[in-house]
């Protein structure tokens, strides 16, 4: 093979049936770390708000803020992980390092439910006597959500890709069969990941206790750390060749460093700087102020003998300035799905569903942190339902392969997420008006003679809306970018969560604090009952003016089921 360092690492990239790295036997290895991780975190998800609010003594709507903060974080770093992965590090370190620092960040978390020391003393009884958190104590328990983001931010988007490393022959006919095969099964494994995530760590959550709670998941990093490690020898480990995102950037700056170059003139092929296996001969016209980026003024001082950019600072690819173009003819299509993500991931959901009779059988119970299986299951159903069946009948009287467009499917998920939405209000209506009328406006915990699977319509189409709207907008980001950068889309919309849960954050801010103004009760205080009532029966809420009512510890306890 030759002493030849680029000859080695394309041969450890394509590996041949002789070499001893990679192929089918490191998969379980990968699968089982990315596993753990979803279950681990996923399951924290939940019930998380109901720890804070009971444990640290914060009301729902700062908790709410908290948590979307979190939520930001971990999907944002998604997208530094993926470019100090492609750029820096690789994909193997990059691994390891979340998978550690996720340990450590759950492993801090759970000592924050063993230690009473580093949590606020308890409110007292009047709800009214109650200990803010010390700078200390807070910075534990940020600390944990910091590394435990950190974690997510490097093991999400670098799996299923140093997985397809181990897999890419490209000397094998059967190559691309083996990597549909691959993908199907790490997606697979991820919906089964989220799947006992919500209900079996959720479950132990509520039956066992917050030590037990949060020890399972810190106990499943372990898992994942050891499993991800034992494999290392059989990984393998390609070298980091840089990142799509700094290709962007270094278009945006190149533009900004030539903007004295008039676009409006003609200018021949040959002024434009092409990699030398380009089909693209001059860039495209829309964007025009873009094409600076690859024009040549001084082909002695920006090109080397050996016909490389001097600086991929002040001169690009004319093929990296079509993919920032690809890059902004997307942004209006998939700003769209912003407020759709927003709407989906609302903690306060929890304290509606506390109040509800959620009794499947008299002896079991489904615990409130749960419900999010429905949404998932509903997806899932429906993807495999449009695929199978309405895909085939619809292809005939459209002529589309994919039966509709990608943007009537976002449309379409569009509508059906603002009737989703349009359901919660009426079903938290009858809540409420349920719980006024039977007298617990003071009571959060009462048990109202309402059940639960009024909530079933709305998580139901939250579900379809998001199989239609996503992956409508994946569809379409695919269609427009080349196959090499695949993951583009799914970085865009890892990307859209992080917008979603900053604005989600800033909206509970904005209504939490002018809804209180005055001393009135906020429409998102931790007493739902009490909320915004206020509005609607003014007179009876006039001297009251907590908002910290506590999270009731055994909610099973004391249970009162009334009609309205």
């Amino acid at each position: 093979m030759g002493n030849n360092p680029e000859e080695e690492e394309e041969f450890l990239l394509n590996h041949s049936q002789n070499s001893t790295k990679g192929g089918v036997k490191t998969i379980p290895f990968i699968i089982v770390n990315e596993s753990c991780e979803r279950v681990a975190s996923f399951g924290l998800q939940p019930n998380m708000i109901l720890y804070i609010t009971k444990f640290y003594n914060m009301d729902a709507a700062r908790a709410s803020v908290l948590l979307n903060l979190w939520s930001a974080l971990s999907n944002g770093l998604a997208i530094f992980g993926a470019f100090i992965s492609d750029s820096y590090i690789g994909r193997f370190r990059a691994i390891a390092i979340g998978t550690i620092s996720s340990l450590i960040g759950m492993i801090v978390l759970w000592l924050t439910a063993i230690f009473p020391q580093i949590r606020p003393l308890p409110c007292g009884q009047d709800q009214l006597d109650c200990n803010v958190a010390t700078a200390a104590q807070l910075a534990v328990i940020l600390c944990s959500f910091g590394l435990i983001s950190i974690g997510a931010g490097f093991v999400r988007p670098c799996s299923v890709a140093f997985g397809a490393d181990q897999l890419e022959n490209k000397e094998n006919p059967d190559n691309e069969r083996v990597m549909d095969t691959y993908f199907n099964w790490f997606y697979a494994s991820v919906g089964i990941s989220i799947s006992v995530a919500i209900t079996v760590i959720v479950y132990i959550q509520v039956q066992f206790g917050w030590q037990v709670g949060l020890g399972v998941p810190a106990l499943l990093m372990v898992l994942s750390v050891s499993i991800y490690l034992i494999g290392s020898p059989l990984y393998i480990k390609a070298k980091p060749k840089g990142s799509l995102f700094t290709g962007l950037f270094q278009v945006a700056v190149a533009a900004f460093r030539k903007r004295h170059i008039n676009v409006q003139l003609n200018y021949n092929d040959d002024c434009y700087y092409k990699s030398p296996e380009s089909k693209l001969l001059k860039p495209s016209i829309d964007f025009r102020c873009l094409n600076r980026a690859c024009i040549i003024e001084d082909p002695h001082m920006e090109l080397k003998p050996d016909g490389k950019a001097s600086d991929p600072w002040s001169l690009c690819f004319v093929e990296q300035v079509e993919i920032m173009k690809c890059f902004l003819r997307v942004l209006p299509m998939w700003s769209t799905c912003i407020m759709l993500l927003v709407s989906f991931g609302q903690p306060l959901s929890i304290y509606q569903l506390l109040t509800m009779d959620r009794h499947i059988t008299p002896q079991f119970e489904i615990p409130a942190g749960s419900f999010g299986i429905i949404t998932l299951l509903s997806m899932t159903i429906w993807i495999a339902f449009y695929d199978r069946a309405l895909v085939p009948l619809l292809s005939r009287y459209t002529g589309l392969p994919t039966g509709i467009s990608p943007f009537s499917r976002m449309g379409i998920g569009l509508f059906l997420g603002i009737v989703a939405t349009a359901f919660s209000a009426i079903t938290e209506t009858i809540r409420r008006n349920k719980a006024i009328n039977a007298g617990f406006e003071d009571d959060p915990n009462a048990v109202l003679n309402m059940s639960s699977m009024w909530f079933v319509p709305q998580l139901a189409l939250y579900g379809v809306a998001e199989a239609l709207n996503v992956v409508g907008q994946i569809e379409f980001i695919y269609s427009l970018f080349p196959k090499t950068m695949s993951s583009f889309a799914a970085a865009l919309y890892t990307f859209g969560l992080a917008l979603a849960s900053l604005i989600s954050s800033l909206l509970v801010s904005m209504v939490d604090s002018i809804t209180s103004v005055g001393g009135k009760t906020s429409w998102l205080a931790t007493n739902i009952n009490r909320a915004i009532c206020r509005f609607t029966d003014r007179h009876h809420h006039d001297g009251w003016s907590s908002l910290f009512p506590e999270v009731e510890e055994e909610h099973s306890e004391n249970r009162r089921f009334h009609g309205a």
